[in-house]
Formats: structure tokens, sequence, C-alpha cells
């Protein structure tokens, strides 16, 4: 689990399951990614994945305000954009490490 942050305020038990439940999500949605900014991801997703993404990324809000998702359908595609704050850099390296 070396993208969650210490300021996550996920009870400890529920950590594994999230960072499972991530790996699942993304390892079925996502088609291509790119960095344009290093506090910032662009995931290229399945449309079809979008709703269920969405509601992850919500519950993911709760426990790790610092996170900023954005989530787009424009032409036939939907783009998640993933941005931190400076200071969470290598968390948002971690996680695109596992997309």
């Amino acid at each position: 689990m070396t993208w969650v942050p210490d300021s996550c305020t996920l009870p400890t038990a529920e950590k594994p399951l999230r960072v499972a439940e991530f790996d699942e999500v993304l390892g079925a949605a996502v088609l291509s990614g790119a960095r344009p900014e290093p506090t910032r991801l662009r995931l290229t997703l399945r449309s079809e994945s979008a709703a269920r993404v969405a509601e992850l990324m919500v519950r993911e809000t709760a426990c790790c305000g610092f996170f900023e998702f954005s989530l787009v359908a424009t032409g036939g595609e939907v783009h998640l954009d993933v941005r931190v704050p400076s200071p969470h850099i290598p968390v948002l390296d971690s996680f695109a490490a596992r997309t």
C-alpha cells in the first residue's frame, strides 16, 4: 500500500480493501494514461466503466480530501483527471504506477 498517504482517514483495516478496489476498477477501465503535469494524471477509460469509477472517486475524496478528480465524457471518450497538491506528488506517482 505504498500510495496510501498518512493523511488518509480511512480506517486502517479498510485501506487494503480500497487499494484492491482501485486495482480492480482501474485495471479493467484504463485504456491509456498521460502525465501532462507532475501534479496531474489523465486517464482515458472504457466508457462502460464511468459510473463505477465515479462512485469510487466520490468515496475516495471522503477520506483523502487532497485528491481532485474530474470525470469527463466527450467525443465518445471518457477521461479521468486526477490532481494533487505538490506535497502529494509521490502519492500520485504511486497511483499512476498502479494503472
